[in-house]
């Protein structure tokens, strides 16, 4: 999946992937899609918090070899 911006956050742990994430969301438009990959397992149940909270729509979540990736569209 093609994503507007991505955002690079292995090697980080909670709450970091998702501060970043709502950092690179504020700076796109709405109906953009942000790509996260993280390695922290915590940010699969994480960013479906943030999801909700925020009403952001999470697209996609996969995990392809312990990459946890998270595709997020700004409402």
């Amino acid at each position: 999946m093609t994503a507007d911006k991505e955002l690079d956050a292995r090697g980080l742990n909670c709450p970091l992937p998702i501060l970043k994430a709502k950092k690179a969301l504020a700076d796109m438009l709405s109906g953009q899609t942000l790509k996260v990959v993280a390695t922290d397992s915590g940010s699969v149940r994480d960013f479906q918090a943030f999801a909700k909270q925020t009403g952001n729509l999470l697209v996609l979540q996969e995990t392809v070899n312990g990459e946890h990736i998270s595709v997020l569209k700004r409402r």
